[in-house]
């Protein structure tokens, strides 16, 4: 088949390589001039498939509440006069409920450790490499009533696969000696040894290679204005060149991998997509000759950051902001990480080489991506991933390409239709 990926992020890279592997005559399509250059760019790096708890939980609506007017908060709602952020809102609390948050977790640790194990394939059929490093994932409680919790959600989660083990701070500075320097800060911590991390922009750009070399073509540069649609397909996608030229491209199947600004281009044509922009912020720094720097990835569950190595870069990144699609940096949110990370590890780098970047990451209220077909029998979606796009990048495209080809999937994963 003939077959249209509309986005160049780290999910529309990966669904275009999966497809391309199925024998398809595929095309990607993005506005930017190359690949993983807006919400795949700076993430925290993470493959956190153990971690991928959805935030809705019976939990967030009082902790919301009480970091409203924080600035530095962890989940941060800006309220405005958007209708569509009111209903993504609403149906937030509606997911909130014990039986959703269930559900929900399963869905999304399903996904994610199929990906996980996804990559895994992948990298050892390309030889890939994108500063990957497979040393597990602490995740470091400082609130003993947190570290508690955690406790009880990694039974639950070991029941589900997931190899959660629970250390103690002694344990946890082995595993990480650079926690040394807080080791009086620490609660406790859980390990996941199977969880992984790298630079998902490298990446992105790194597959996207591939894909070329497989026979993938790539239309970068290039603006997609509109769906047309006649009767039940998508007969045509409208879009513009970077010299303004005018084209309509079209395909046998058409997936739709645009993130945040996926329900733009569907609500026109009559496809639900109840996706909002999850701002979250990252801070790179050079590590350098400096010895305090963690090298296996963190996660801080107080401030609900992560710090990743990164090659002798140190990625922090974390937070999230529901404040519509402004993509400008917060000083203060910007300072926060800077300064939480200097309190934690102060030898980690040179705070003067510091970069900060913001992304849009497009979230569900369940934090359940949408994958799978829509009302129009070419039209297909594979968005709505939240903070877990890295992670659940190979996953889902080869789930959706699996679908695409009415094979059976290897993963139980409820398809939306």
């Amino acid at each position: 088949m003939r077959v249209l990926v509309l986005g160049g992020g780290v999910v529309g890279v990966a669904t275009a390589w999966y497809l391309a592997a199925d024998g398809h005559a595929v095309t990607l399509v993005d506005r930017e001039p190359g690949a993983g250059l807006e919400t795949s760019f700076a993430n925290g790096g993470q493959i956190s498939a153990s971690y991928a708890e959805p935030w809705a939980n019976p939990e967030a609506p009082f902790k919301i509440l009480k970091w409203l007017w924080r600035d530095d908060a962890p989940l941060l709602f800006r309220l405005r006069a958007d209708p569509r952020q009111w209903r993504w809102g609403l149906q937030f609390l509606l997911e909130c409920l014990p039986s959703r948050t269930r559900h929900n977790t399963i869905q999304c640790l399903n996904l994610a450790l199929y990906s996980r194990d996804c990559l895994k394939s992948l990298r050892a059929e390309t030889g890939l490499h994108y500063d990957e490093l497979t040393r597990g994932i602490l995740c470091f409680y400082t609130d003993p009533d947190e570290f508690e919790q955690g406790v009880r959600s990694s039974v639950l989660m070991r029941e589900y696969g997931c190899d959660r083990a629970v250390r103690t701070p002694d344990e946890c500075v082995a595993i990480e000696p650079a926690l040394a320097a807080c080791k009086d800060q620490l609660a406790g911590g859980i390990f996941t040894a199977t969880d992984e991390s790298g630079d998902a922009h490298l990446f992105t750009v790194e597959l996207a290679r591939l894909a070329a070399a497989r026979g993938v073509a790539f239309r970068w540069s290039t603006t997609i204005d509109r769906l047309a649609a006649a009767g039940d397909r998508i007969e045509g996608v409208h879009v513009t060149d970077a010299e303004g030229r005018r084209d309509v491209l079209a395909a046998d199947a058409i997936v739709v991998a645009l993130g945040s600004y996926s329900p733009f281009l569907l609500k026109p044509v009559g496809v639900p997509c109840l996706v909002y922009p999850a701002k979250g912020y990252s801070m790179t720094l050079d590590v350098g000759a400096h010895q305090g720097a963690p090298s296996v990835s963190l996660t801080d569950l107080a401030w609900k950051i992560v710090l990743t190595r990164l090659g002798n870069r140190l990625r922090v990144a974390g937070t999230a902001e529901l404040s519509g699609y402004d993509t400008s940096l917060n000083a203060v949110r910007c300072e926060a990480l800077l300064k939480r990370t200097f309190e934690l590890f102060p030898d980690a780098g040179d705070a003067a080489t510091a970069r900060y970047w913001t992304g849009l990451r497009p979230a569900t209220p369940s934090n359940v991506p949408l994958i799978g077909p829509t009302r129009y029998r070419n039209l297909w979606l594979n968005t709505g991933h939240g903070t877990l796009g890295w992670t659940m990048a190979c996953g889902s495209g080869r789930l959706l390409a699996d679908a695409i080809a009415q094979r059976k999937p290897a993963v139980d994963f409820a398809l939306t239709h």
